[in-house]
């Protein structure tokens, strides 16, 4: 049996040794034995688990969870593979509508064709992910996010094309900038990020179609720490999450004080 020490395997999965070693601290990824060398070598097993790890992981799972789905009784990983392979189809065949959608905007924008206002949004919206997240929302800040939720739809279907489109325009001028100030290393408290936070405070009210006061502001902290929140704002930066997060808890304790 071919076995593959942690460098080797860390190698060809795409992983980082600190990450393997990680996850035969926590129990999730051991090694199939430690040699006379003290080296970890891993096996076929190891391998095939450290798929579905990855897999789950790509699929936004925690850690945590990883572990006590993979360990369960009942685990088959020939059945999670082929519930794994049915969920990305489908993942794929919406981005590809989604990659349509914004070839055929791109075009109308450049005047080479029509296209029907309905379709600027086809692909772009997950039914099952929206409610989903509609419901967690609902599930940890009360029923009265129901009706924000239900406002913020009305207040954002009664905006225009092109006021759509300059409102995400400054949404991502303001991400941006405050993204820049964690790059240069400017603490989320530092009161020289006021002007960005007092920004984007600005854009989430015009989103809700009411004041955000600074007690809701610190409220939405909270909402960003859903998991889409945070995997879509580490793709502007890394770390970007906690560091918004921090950010516009800081500036609504100042308005407090």
């Amino acid at each position: 049996m071919k076995t593959y020490t942690v460098n080797e395997l860390a190698h060809i999965a795409g992983v980082s040794v600190r990450a393997l070693h990680y996850y035969d601290e926590i129990g999730l990824l051991r090694p199939a034995f430690t040699g006379e060398n003290r080296y970890r070598y891993y096996g076929e097993d190891e391998l095939l688990r450290l798929q579905q790890i990855l897999i789950h992981r790509a699929l936004d799972i925690p850690l945590k969870d990883i572990g006590a789905i993979l360990d369960a009784p009942g685990f088959d990983r020939l059945e999670a593979l082929q519930r794994q392979r049915e969920r990305l189809q489908e993942q794929a065949k919406r981005y590809s509508r989604m990659v349509r959608t914004i070839d055929r905007t791109i075009a109308r924008l450049k005047g080479d064709r029509a296209m029907k206002d309905a379709d600027l949004y086809s692909g772009i919206v997950d039914p099952d992910k929206q409610a989903e997240y509609e419901a967690w929302l609902i599930e940890h800040h009360g029923p009265r996010m129901e009706e924000s939720i239900e406002a913020s739809r009305k207040t954002m279907s009664a905006m225009s094309e092109d006021e759509r489109a300059a409102a995400m325009r400054e949404l991502e001028a303001v991400e941006q900038g405050l993204a820049e100030g964690l790059r240069r290393g400017i603490p989320p408290q530092a009161a020289s990020l006021a002007p960005l936070i007092e920004r984007h405070r600005t854009w989430v009210g015009s989103a809700w179609g009411r004041a955000c006061t600074p007690q809701a502001y610190a409220g939405l902290a909270d909402i960003y720490e859903h998991p889409d929140f945070r995997a879509r704002y580490e793709t502007i930066e890394k770390g970007f999450a906690d560091y918004l997060t921090t950010a516009m808890r800081a500036w609504a304790r100042r308005q407090e004080g």
